[in-house]
């Protein structure tokens, strides 16, 4: 990806389910402390796991997964700019509480960027299309995440976008005998 590419995000659909699958174990092999699944897991479980929210049936509701993809033209506000052939780059996901009492709160899920398309603001992009899509879901007045302690790049992204740090979950992860802590960070819609 040069520096004149446009990068385009739209929801991903069941199409998608192999390039998602595929983005996600390298994400979860390449940080294994800054996700709750293991690539283990990942493996065992199948990318069949992800159909309900690649199906889009509740989308407007708040469960939705995002990708990012580089586009040729100078803008990419349409699918038609995106190459048949073009990489996944980036994903990133919404998973809205479905207790009664909880139903104003989601969580961001899932957001890992391909590092051959780091610091190209495809982080920034794709967390601006969740906020964006998440304030016009009904209802919902806050987002959350967690992300490691350790992560301040991370960190440092999501502040940008609004996020607040709110606590600390102690011992979070444990990822092969390391416990890892994770920030747990909200914005209010």
């Amino acid at each position: 990806m040069n520096d004149a590419t446009a990068v385009f995000i739209r929801q991903l659909g069941l199409a998608d389910r192999d390039a998602y699958f595929q983005l996600r174990l390298r994400g979860l092999k390449a940080h294994p402390d800054s996700f709750g699944q293991s690539y283990e897991e990942a493996l065992a479980k199948g990318p069949e796991q992800h159909d309900a929210r690649l199906q889009g049936l509740r989308a407007a509701e708040g469960e939705f997964l995002l990708g990012a993809f580089a586009s040729t033209g100078t803008s990419a506000d349409t699918p038609a700019d995106i190459p048949a052939d073009s990489p996944l780059l980036g994903i990133v996901g919404l998973s809205r509480n479905q207790h009664d009492k909880e139903r104003h709160k989601a969580a961001v899920v899932g957001m890992y960027v391909a590092p051959e398309a780091a610091g190209r603001g495809i982080g920034r992009a794709l967390l601006s299309e969740l906020l964006a899509r998440a304030a016009r879901i009904d209802g919902l007045r806050q987002i959350q995440l967690m992300v490691g302690s350790h992560n301040e790049g991370a960190r440092r992204l999501y502040e940008s976008v609004g996020f607040s740090k709110y606590g600390c979950e102690v011992d979070a992860l444990n990822v092969g005998g390391v416990f890892h802590d994770a920030d747990l960070m909200v914005r209010f819609m």
